[in-house]
């Protein structure tokens, strides 16, 4: 007889259990193995390829956590469930951090196996439809800001990539520090204009009349601080692309300018009437939705219609909780260089996965590049982490523990939490506005009403 396609090894030194296990999810049509410890698991995956493991955490000898670090260390194509008889949240986040999919305690319910098995199993699906693209993005200049297995994520860089090599338009959205940019450079590095110049404008950062002359350039007097004539970005990108940032923001006496060059690929310098021609590939984002901006007046659709050929929707960092792991230990590398990177311990991953990230991979990566200079020796704990005060008692307020009658957290005002959140902004970008500004998602006038409201200072 022919073995199923799918496979199971059960590994538990509880004879009852085991065989009540492997009964269970044998009647739902699976192969399974089993093993009675910890020792004769590693051999048997060693030889056999399993789809799926239940693991035992508590085995004499070799424990389900040696094995399960055997697994991952190996890169084999298995899914584990842990098993323990102890529900112990640090133990259950140390399995998850060191890849496990799930996490149960006995005695389980029978009748909620096979549901479990089918989730891990589409997960296992999943990772590998997309080992392929993850190889093949790898090979492309993939910034670290883009790690992750999500799957918003990597069907976005799926589109990127097939967008990447024509002539589109293409219209990035996302929220602020999620990395737009990035992805605009992804997409002009796989392009076959990579060999040519890629430059980027933030619209939002200059009046109207600048915006139009770093535009389309201007002529010599074309207005009053005009001494000479000037090249625009679009005849300095001919060739190439050009990254418009924050598009959202752009003046509308601007914008009837750049849906002729869109359409035509002419314009025409600020002072002059005669028509020039450029060959740049238009690439913008926003963290506005446009189509609100169209209906109120602010935006012209004619013009988003022209800039959305292709539409990317970047996650946020919230939506994607399962990539901090995976991000945290890429900064880490990035920052360590040539030596050897700094770890989180169980705590400061906990705490980094019940944060709710506003500023998005951004932040993330500030916070670690803080977390991994004040921490003195290899391990980065609890302490070098620059997040508001409230993240740390998320935890403690949601499992029950009072204070003074009320649930710790639900006492402070919104705020004092707004307070807390930008001054441990600016403390992990060493009071950089600019930086904090945008990682708030703020501009640079609107942070410093908040610093005087709030009535903050650089420390000295």
């Amino acid at each position: 007889m022919e073995k199923p396609a799918t496979s199971i090894l059960a590994v538990d030194d509880e004879e009852t259990l085991l065989h009540l296990l492997m009964h269970v999810l044998k009647r739902q049509g699976y192969y399974v193995d089993t093993a009675p410890d910890g020792r004769t698991a590693i051999t048997m995956l060693q030889t056999l390829p399993f789809d799926l493991v239940f693991l035992d955490i508590m085995m004499p000898d070799v424990s389900g956590i040696e094995v399960l670090k055997f697994i991952k260390n190996q890169h084999l194509d298995t899914e584990v469930i842990m098993l323990t008889a102890v529900h112990d949240v640090k133990t259950a986040v140390e399995c998850m951090s060191l890849g496990a999919y799930y996490y149960i305690t006995k005695p389980y319910t029978a009748t909620d196996l096979p549901a479990l098995v089918e989730r891990a199993l589409e997960r296992k699906r999943l990772l590998i439809q997309n080992k392929a693209l993850r190889h093949q993005i790898a090979h492309r200049a993939l910034p670290s800001g883009m790690v992750g297995k999500d799957k918003g994520l990597l069907a976005m860089l799926d589109l990127a990539l097939r967008a990447a090599p024509t002539e589109s338009t293409v219209l990035i959205q996302g929220a602020s520090g999620t990395g737009k940019e990035v992805v605009a450079n992804f997409i002009h590095a796989n392009s076959l204009r990579k060999d040519q110049p890629s430059l980027a404008l933030n619209c939002s950062s200059m009046p109207a009349t600048q915006l139009e002359s770093e535009l389309f350039g201007h002529e010599k007097e074309a207005f009053a601080d005009a001494k000479n004539a000037k090249q625009g970005l679009l005849e300095i990108a001919d060739g190439g692309t050009l990254f418009l940032d924050e598009i959202g923001e752009m003046p509308l006496s601007v914008q009837p300018k750049l849906l002729w060059f869109v359409q035509t690929g002419e314009f025409h310098r600020t002072g002059s009437s005669k028509n020039l021609n450029s060959d740049v590939r238009i690439i913008s984002a926003t963290n506005k939705d446009l189509g609100r901006e169209v209906t109120a007046g602010k935006f012209r659709e004619d013009l988003l219609l022209r800039l959305n050929v292709i539409t990317l929707q970047l996650p946020a960092l919230q939506e994607r909780k399962d990539d901090i792991p995976l991000l945290a230990e890429q900064f880490l590398k990035d920052y360590a260089g040539m030596k050897q990177p700094k770890h989180l311990d169980v705590k400061a991953l906990e705490l980094l996965m019940s944060y709710d990230w506003p500023g998005n991979t951004r932040e993330l990566e500030n916070v670690i590049r803080r977390a991994a200079v004040l921490s003195e020796d290899d391990v980065i704990c609890v302490d070098h982490l620059a997040l508001p005060s409230r993240s740390r008692t998320t935890r403690k307020s949601t499992s029950g523990i009072r204070s003074k009658g009320t649930r710790v957290g639900t006492s402070i005002s919104l705020a004092e939490l707004q307070k807390a959140h930008v001054k441990s902004v600016l403390a992990s970008v060493n009071w950089n506005k600019r930086r904090a500004a945008k990682i708030l998602g703020i501009d640079l006038k609107a942070l410093s009403g908040k610093i005087k409201t709030y009535k903050l200072s650089k420390p000295k």
